[in-house]
């Protein structure tokens, strides 16, 4: 007798499928990190940033080069948006990342709470080039650290018989992890994000904060986030770890060269080492005395 899945269930591991294959295709970094997450959260993990992704390269330039223009861009968003909460309610789409997402989301207790600021900040960057501190903020809170807050619930639902909410901590961890990873990104991108997409999310161009401010602030919310990675669920601390020091090296690599010629990366041998530092279950690293966020 064939155990093969058939029906739903065979449906339900398309759509896993598919998520896995844009994660793969998209980042060797965060891919490798989640390969360090046990089986209980990863392909969650997974399902989540799969539907990140695709949101983003809405308004990232993939829409754009296939001829959409902005007004395009944000149906398409909205469209998105509204099938992602529709399959939520009613557990199935015939988008495959979509599926893949909402079954994460009805599990794990992702709600509009979490969803709407997301998609709200992929709508700013349809309409908002240049940014302030007070709009920097938003757009982070959106864009990322409501990322890190699904992937916490994550962490502490999947496989649970019912959603319950995280500890305060462990939400401020999230918060800032996701804050630090974005604006590494942003560090990382500026002279793309200037040229090619004409956007300023860190208000250098302005005079509004420099290089050293914004690292001195990854720094804090990297030390802060390692704070209470140790009282994370066991099969999500080596991942979480793994991701906290791969982006600490870039922060310090950033650091190190206040004018890079190219993207700044972490070499291969560097990414394995802290993988594997990670699953011995070393601590997060710190590489740099910093100072304490207001």
């Amino acid at each position: 007798m064939s155990h093969e899945p058939t029906g739903l269930p065979l449906y339900d591991k398309a759509a896993e499928d598919a998520a896995a294959a844009v994660i793969a295709a998209y980042s060797t970094s965060f891919g490798l990190a989640t390969r360090l997450l046990g089986p209980r959260p990863r392909r969650h993990v997974r399902n989540i940033y799969a539907l990140v992704r695709i949101a983003d390269e809405i308004v990232d330039g993939p829409a754009a080069a296939a001829g959409l223009d902005p007004t395009a861009e944000r149906a398409m968003l909205d469209s998105l948006e509204t099938e992602s909460l529709t399959a939520i309610e009613q557990g199935f789409s015939s988008n495959l990342v979509v599926h893949a997402f909402a079954r994460t989301a009805r599990e794990c207790g992702i709600g509009d709470a979490l969803i709407g600021p997301f998609f709200a900040s992929m709508r700013t960057d349809l309409l908002t080039a240049r940014h302030d501190a007070a709009s920097h903020d938003d757009y982070v809170y959106g864009s990322a650290e409501v990322v890190g807050l699904m992937c916490l619930q994550v962490f502490v639902n999947a496989g649970a018989p019912h959603p319950t909410a995280p500890e305060p901590g462990l939400v401020n961890g999230a918060r800032r992890l996701g804050a630090a990873f974005q604006d590494v990104n942003f560090l990382r991108d500026q002279q793309h994000d200037e040229v090619a997409l004409g956007r300023d999310y860190l208000g250098l161009g302005s005079g509004a904060s420099n290089r050293v401010e914004v690292l001195d602030r990854i720094d804090a919310d990297l030390a802060a986030a390692a704070a209470v990675i140790p009282l994370l669920p066991a099969d999500c601390r080596r991942a979480v770890t793994a991701a906290h020091d791969m982006f600490a090296s870039l922060s310090w690599r950033l650091r190190r060269d206040a004018a890079p010629d190219e993207r700044v990366r972490v070499p291969d041998a560097v990414k394995a080492a802290l993988a594997a530092r990670a699953w011995l279950g070393f601590a997060p690293r710190h590489r740099h005395p910093v100072r304490a966020r207001a």
